[in-house]
């Protein structure tokens, strides 16, 4: 018996490979990288407004808690690592939005674990899982934030929080209203 709900990638792709397994790994590095292109620099804040949390909660919905979170840190690792892979080309560590690159691989985890509980199959449900992930993206994002930058609270919040709100809102919309039409394809694909 599985301990755990079905994600949609492991009900759509039910047989396991390496291979597979790569591929669904490595595709969630290559959107989140691609989405981080899509980058917009706000001129009070050193952290850019972006498309990577959409790939990151979609990738921890997706692909549930371990295969979510080991994407997350291949691709903050291949960052970190040297390619030019995070917004607007950057890589390394050493800036002031590493603390969002890192909540990025515990936001997957928390996501994936919330879906393999079942909370993808509700849009409501599959909205708050992303919800969760994306506080804890802020959490980290402007803990690290504070320690670059010592700035206080009400300022850390207008750099690294509040702009985000609708955008982030907007990408849990979407990725959370993805997952009951990607479990309407695997009820087809059972039914037919």
């Amino acid at each position: 018996m599985r301990a755990h709900a079905l994600t949609v990638t492991e009900a759509l792709f039910p047989s396991r490979s390496l291979a597979r397994e790569g591929a669904l790994v490595g595709g969630f590095v290559a959107l989140t990288a691609l989405l981080a292109q899509v980058a917009v620099p706000l001129p009070f804040s050193p952290v850019p407004l972006t498309g990577q949390t959409f790939a990151v909660l979609l990738c921890g919905a997706a692909l549930g808690r371990r295969r979510g979170a080991l994407a997350q840190a291949a691709y903050v690792g291949l960052g970190g690592a040297g390619l030019p892979i995070f917004s607007r080309g950057g890589h390394g560590l050493n800036v002031a939005t590493a603390g969002y690159l890192l909540g990025f691989v515990a936001a997957a985890y928390l996501v994936g674990w919330l879906v393999e509980r079942g909370w993808d199959r509700r849009p409501g449900a599959a909205a708050l899982a992303m919800a969760a992930g994306n506080l804890v993206i802020y959490a980290c994002g402007l803990a690290w934030l504070w320690l670059c930058t010592g700035a206080p609270l009400g300022r850390l919040l207008l750099m690294g929080a509040v702009p985000f709100l609708p955008g982030d809102a907007a990408k849990i919309a979407l990725a959370s209203a993805l997952l009951p039409g990607a479990w309407a394809l695997v009820r087809h694909r059972e039914r037919g």
